[in-house]
C-alpha cells in the first residue's frame, strides 16, 4: 500500500454501491426465510458498477492531465454513468461510484459547508453533487459517494464549527481533547463517541448524502486495518454510528468499508456493514491501472481466509476488476481472465475501474460473460483453494444443485499444466464438465480435468458429478500412535474432528503418521484438515521418499478447520506420512484422511 499523507488522495478501496446488483436473466433472490412480498435484503448480492479510482490514480497518458488525480470530474463522471448505462447495465452493472477527491481542488484544497461537512470542489463538480446523482438516477442507475473516516482536520476550525441540528455541539464536542488522530493516513481527527454531539455529526453528514440522493457510501481508511492498529484507530464505534447515521434518513444507502479491513473484527464489519474491502488497492499506481504483481496476485493469497465471511448482506471486496481496457490495464490477456475468474469465484462486488468509452473487444466478452457472472452472483458460496496456494492451485466451490464451480489456477510465470482432481471435490468416476468462459460442453471426465495454462492463466468450469462418492480412511493427528519432533505437541481443538489437534509445529516440530495402510502402491490425494489463522508452509513426505513444501492457505483464524488435498506416493501396505515445519511455522493438523485408491 502506498502511504498517502494528508496532502494526497488517500489510496481508497472502493466506491460503489448496492443494495442489489443483479446479473440480467438471473431472478431475484428471496432469501429462505423472507417472503416473497417481503422488502429486498440489502446486500443480497456482490454489487456490480464503476469506480472512478483506478483512472484518478493512474499515471498513464492523458488519464490525469491536469495533475495528479485531476481525472474526477463531473463531466468525466457523467461520461462514464453513459457508457455504463449503454453498454454494461443489461448485464447487472448499476452502481457509478465516485471515489476520493470530490470535495478537494486540484491542489487537494478541500471544501467544507458551515457544518464541517464536506461539499463539492466547484471546479470538479460545477453542478454540485446532487446533480450528478440526479443524472446517474435518470440512466437508471444508483449513485456512489465516497467519504474517509473520522473529522479531517480541515474541518476542525478550531473547534468552533457548528454541528447541524446539535444546538450548542461544535467540532470540539465531538473529537478527544488531545486532537488524536485517525485513519489510514492520519488526516482526520478521531471521533469521540462518548460525548453526545458526535453521533449529530454524523447524523448531518449521512443527512446529506441521502438529501442528494446518493444509494452507496464507501467509508475508507477504516482500522482495525488500513495499516493500522491500535486504539486511535480502531474505528468500529465509526462504523456503527454511521449505519445508525444511514438508517435514520430512512433512504437505503449501502455502507461499504476499506481498506485491508483487520479479519479479527469480520463480525463487527459483517454487523454494521454490507461489505468490506480484504486487501490494499489493487492498483499499481504506476503507468497503467494495475499490474499483475502490484497487487492482482496477493489475492489469491489474502482472500481464503475470508471466504467464509462472505453472504446474502455482506462480501469480501476484492477492489476494482480491471479488466476491459488493454494495453491501459497494464496485464496480459491470460492475466485478464485470471483476475475476473478470481473475483467471479469469490464471489467480490464486481466493479470495473476501466474507461468505460474504450473497452477492447476482449474487455467486453470478460465483464459481459452472463455464466461467469451467474457464479459470482448466483447462490453458491464462494470457492476456496481445494488444494495447498502452489503456484498451480485448483479453487472449488459445492453449488446448491450438487454441482460444483471449479477453477484451475496457473500463477507461475511458465506455462504449466493443472489437474483438478474429483477426489479432491469428494467424488470419483466420471463427472461432465462446462467451461465457462468459452460457453462449452467439454463432454465426460473421468477422476479428472487437466488443463495446460500458460502463464498467470486460468480455466472456469461447472463440474457436474456422475461417480460415487469418495471412500476415505481416516487418521487423527493426535492418536497415540502418532510420532511427534522438536517442540510439536497435541493440544484441545473443540472445532477438531477428535477434539484434538497437533500443534507448535515450528523451527523443526515434526508430525508423523506411522500406520498409513492402502492396499495398492501409487500416488494418493490426500486430504488434510488444518487450522491456520495466517498462510503457512510445510514439507509432506511418505516413508523415505522425497519431500515436498507446500503453503497451505489461511483458514481465517485459529478457530476454523479447513481442508486441502495433498499427492503423496504410498506403498501397498503400512506407510508413514510425515509434516515437517522445516525453518518456518506450520499450520496445525487436525486429521488425514486417505483415498481408498490411488490417483
Amino acid at each position: 500500500m502506498r502511504s498517502p499523507s494528508s496532502s494526497v488522495p488517500p489510496a481508497r478501496g472502493f466506491t460503489a454501491a448496492v443494495v442489489l446488483a443483479l446479473t440480467a436473466g438471473l431472478a431475484t433472490a428471496v432469501p429462505a426465510t423472507a417472503h416473497a412480498d417481503s422488502p429486498p435484503v440489502p446486500a443480497a448480492k456482490p454489487f456490480m458498477g464503476w469506480s472512478s479510482w483506478s483512472m484518478q490514480s493512474s499515471k498513464y497518458p492523458g488519464l490525469n492531465p491536469d495533475g495528479d488525480y485531476s481525472y474526477l470530474t463531473e463531466a468525466n463522471v457523467l461520461k462514464q454513468a453513459d457508457a455504463l448505462a449503454a453498454k454494461l447495465k443489461p448485464y447487472g452493472y448499476t452502481y457509478v461510484n465516485i471515489d476520493s477527491g470530490w470535495w478537494r481542488d486540484k491542489d487537494w484544497k478541500p471544501e467544507f459547508d458551515a457544518y464541517a461537512r464536506q461539499q463539492a470542489d466547484p471546479v470538479r463538480f460545477p453542478h454540485g453533487m446532487k446533480a450528478v446523482a440526479d443524472h446517474i438516477h435518470g440512466l437508471g442507475l444508483k449513485a456512489g459517494i465516497y467519504l474517509p473516516v473520522g473529522l479531517e482536520k480541515e474541518a476542525y476550525g478550531d473547534g468552533k464549527v457548528p454541528v447541524r441540528h446539535a444546538d450548542g455541539c461544535t467540532t470540539a464536542d465531538i473529537v478527544y481533547g488531545d486532537l488524536r488522530t485517525t485513519n489510514g493516513w492520519d488526516s482526520a481527527y478521531k471521533l469521540d463517541f462518548g460525548k453526545p454531539c458526535t453521533q449529530k455529526y454524523v447524523d448531518s453528514q449521512a443527512q446529506l448524502l441521502a438529501s442528494w440522493g446518493y444509494d452507496f457510501l464507501k467509508l475508507d481508511g477504516v482500522g482495525p486495518g488500513s495499516f493500522k492498529s491500535g486504539e486511535n484507530y480502531d474505528n468500529v464505534a465509526d462504523v456503527a454510528a454511521w449505519q445508525k447515521a444511514i438508517a435514520a434518513t430512512g433512504r437505503p444507502i449501502h455502507l461499504e468499508l476499506s481498506w485491508s479491513l483487520d479479519i479479527g473484527h469480520a463480525a463487527d464489519w459483517k454487523k454494521y456493514s454490507a461489505g468490506w474491502r480484504v486487501d490494499t488497492d489493487v492498483e499499481c499506481y504506476c503507468n497503467t491501472l494495475v499490474s499483475w504483481e502490484n497487487s492482482v496476485d496477493d489475492r489469491f493469497t489474502d482472500t481464503p481466509g475470508w471466504t467464509k465471511h462472505a453472504g446474502p448482506g455482506g462480501w469480501n471486496d476484492l477492489d476494482s476488476l480491471d479488466v476491459g481496457n488493454g494495453a491501459m490495464d497494464g496485464l496480459t490477456k491470460a492475466e485478464r481472465q485470471t483476475y475476473a475468474t478470481l473475483w467471479a469465484i469469490a464471489k467480490s462486488p464486481l466493479y470495473t475501474g476501466d474507461d468505460l468509452t474504450k473497452l477492447d473487444d476482449y474487455g467486453v466478452k470478460l465483464l459481459t460473460n452472463r455464466e461467469v457472472i451467474a457464479v459470482d452472483q448466483g447462490d453458491s458460496p464462494s470457492a476456496r483453494p481445494v488444494t495447498p496456494s502452489d503456484p498451480q492451485q485448483v479453487w472449488a466451490a459445492k453449488n446448491p444443485n450438487g454441482t460444483y464451480t471449479v477453477a484451475l489456477f496457473n500463477l507461475a510465470d511458465a506455462p504449466a499444466a493443472v489437474t483438478a482432481d474429483f477426489s479432491s471435490l469428494g467424488f470419483t468416476g466420471k463427472a461432465s464438465v462446462r467451461d465457462l468462459w468459452n460457453h462449452e460442453n467439454l463432454g465426460s471426465y473421468k477422476n479428472r480435468i487437466t488443463e495446460a495454462l500458460p502463464a498467470h492463466g486460468s480455466r472456469l468450469f461447472t463440474v457436474t458429478p456422475h461417480g460415487s462418492a469418495l471412500t476415505t480412511t481416516g487418521y487423527e493427528a493426535e492418536a497415540g500412535a502418532n510420532s511427534l519432533g522438536g517442540r510439536a505437541s497435541v493440544a484441545d481443538c473443540s472445532v477438531c474432528s477428535g477434539g484434538k489437534k497437533v500443534g507448535d509445529l515450528y523451527v523443526g516440530g515434526t508430525l508423523r503418521f506411522t500406520d498409513v495402510v492402502v492396499d495398492r502402491p501409487g500416488t494418493y490425494l490426500i486430504k488434510v484438515a488444518y487450522v491456520s489463522g495466517d498462510p503457512r508452509p510445510v514439507n509432506v513426505s511418505a516413508n523415505s521418499g522425497a519431500v515436498t513444501r507446500h503453503s497451505f492457505p489461511s483458514t481465517g483464524d485459529w478457530g476454523t478447520v479447513e481442508t486441502v488435498s495433498v499427492p503423496v506416493t504410498l506403498k501397498a501396505g503400512s506407510n508413514t506420512v510425515t509434516f515437517d515445519s522445516g525453518s518456518d511455522y506450520a499450520p496445525d493438523i487436525d486429521r488425514i484422511d486417505v483415498p481408498s485408491s490411488p490417483r
